[in-house]
């Protein structure tokens, strides 16, 4: 659902990129930023910053860097992850979870995700969640990241001071003792007046769900993948697992190993798709689904019906700032965050307001330190933004394309396959070097891969040539000397 936006400009005439300034005589300046999560997105972030000159502090309401790489078994009470007024649980990780993609690929540019040496390291070139979590504490506490960070602080207003700065209201946060994390309900607000505010939150915690007709008088039970950790709960009962992306294809595959039955419904095929899934007897893949009835039956598009337990919607997430208020400026519209130049800068607010890793379906970590790049050079004046005016009509081109496409208003933030093209026009931007060849490859090759052997991709794979590229490459880093 991707589209190709840089060269859909072109089609039209309109410019898509604003070429990065030559270096400046004027001075380089300094802003105090604030950084709001220290998850993959906001430790690039905070690196970026402070080397460009900024003086950077990362609120952090968990005790911890690594955001949603933080595992925890705890899950939220509302299983759906309707009720607002729940206790939010941060990570979506599942206990068997392991990357998409390859380690090569995934790091940062400059700090390679490489094997490194330890008793609990994770040496397969698809590791476990763990493993990516002791990576980004690598890269804290590489360049120093850790020191910016204000553990167990939680975030509760950030709004516009005047004058394009912003106050931060924060509080301490403690965890109870089943390490959720609570607000001390006795600690005082800390008001904060800062430059910028650079959001890096991700998008992990509140559920999507499916809408299924006449749900509300079925009998069974419904949970987002939000909320899945292990496959046990599940023994011996019929499940109905909703999507087709990266989540579903993995839990069902968890779970069918116990369960009695495991139905993946998907709006990705076509309503006649009825298909035993290789390797399991117990796994198949239907169309989506139609409807339910309070007899318990469900009923798909494919005319198939299953008398089910369960209905695990694994559907995405919608972006949610509860903290921001920008007095309407942005927005999330049917899960478009708006207006963003970029998916990065709200034109009203730029560059005072910036969000990283708002785009989806991408490899996350690269395209992060590409974004956190763009940023901290705009904020020190090194690299100059279009005007206001200029910034809407790139947006409204960019709107206008995924309509004349036939692209929902949901996906506007899928970016897919022009995710380097996205990342190479920032590295533009920046002066920097952009995508290497062989981590482009890497990822296209990695996404067949996925695509013919779903169930073996992470453990067997043809591209050796490429590895060993990766790795000369990066000899280079002082971060990899231990190759």
């Amino acid at each position: 659902m991707a589209i190709n936006y840089f060269s859909r400009c072109a089609k039209m005439n309109i410019s898509a990129v604003n070429p990065a300034m030559p270096p400046t005589t004027l001075s380089v300046k300094s802003r105090h930023v604030a950084v709001i999560g220290a998850g993959a997105a906001g430790l690039v972030a905070a690196r970026e910053l402070r080397r460009e000159g900024h003086s950077v502090v990362v609120f952090e309401r968990g005790h911890e860097v690594g955001g949603t790489w933080v595992y925890t078994p705890q899950v939220e009470p509302d299983p759906l992850g309707l009720d607002p007024n729940r206790t939010i649980i941060h990570s979506s990780l599942y206990s068997s979870l392991r990357t998409n993609l390859p380690r090569e690929a995934m790091g940062y540019m400059d700090f390679p995700f490489v094997t490194r040496p330890g008793e609990n390291r994770d040496p397969r070139r698809y590791p476990g969640h763990r493993e990516v979590l002791l990576y980004l504490k690598d890269f804290a506490r590489e360049f120093g990241v850790e020191e910016m960070v204000r553990f167990e602080t939680d975030v509760i207003k950030v709004g516009i001071f005047g004058d394009g700065k912003w106050k931060v209201r924060s509080k301490k946060s403690s965890f109870n003792d089943n390490n959720e994390i609570i607000s001390k309900s006795n600690a005082e607000f800390d008001d904060e007046i800062y430059d910028a505010v650079v959001v890096c939150n991700g998008h992990y915690t509140e559920p999507r769900i499916a809408d299924i007709p006449g749900i509300n008088l079925w009998p069974g039970k419904q949970m987002h993948s939000h909320n899945y950790r292990i496959p046990e709960p599940f023994r011996d009962q019929v499940v109905i697992v909703i999507g087709s992306s990266a989540s579903a294809v993995d839990i069902c595959r968890d779970i069918a190993p116990v369960a009695k039955e495991v139905h993946v419904a998907s709006r990705s095929v076509a309503d006649e798709t009825y298909m035993k899934q290789p390797g399991y007897d117990n796994l198949w893949l239907h169309s989506m689904l139609d409807h339910a009835h309070e007899d318990g039956m469900v009923v798909f598009r494919n005319g198939k019906t299953v008398l089910a337990d369960l209905i695990m919607h694994c559907t995405g997430y919608k972006y949610h700032f509860p903290f921001l208020d920008t007095k309407g400026i942005v927005t999330v519209d049917d899960n478009r965050l708006g207006p963003l130049y970029k998916h990065v800068f709200p034109p009203a607010l730029a560059p005072y307001l910036s969000f990283i890793g708002i785009p989806w379906k991408i490899v996350p970590f690269p395209l992060f330190e590409f974004q956190s790049k763009w940023i901290a050079g705009i904020l020190s004046g090194r690299i100059t933004l279009p005007s206001q005016k200029e910034m809407m009509e790139d947006i409204q081109a960019f709107y206008s394309a995924l309509e004349d496409s036939s692209i929902p208003k949901r996906y506007t933030h899928c970016i897919g396959q022009s995710q380097v093209e996205y990342n190479n026009w920032l590295a533009t931007q920046c002066g920097c070097q952009g995508v290497e060849k062989w981590r482009e490859a890497m990822y296209s090759m990695a996404s067949e891969n996925r695509r013919l052997l779903p169930e073996m991709y992470r453990d067997e794979w043809d591209d050796h040539h490429l590895v060993s590229e990766a790795y000369e490459d990066f000899i280079k880093y002082p971060s990899a000397s231990n190759l």
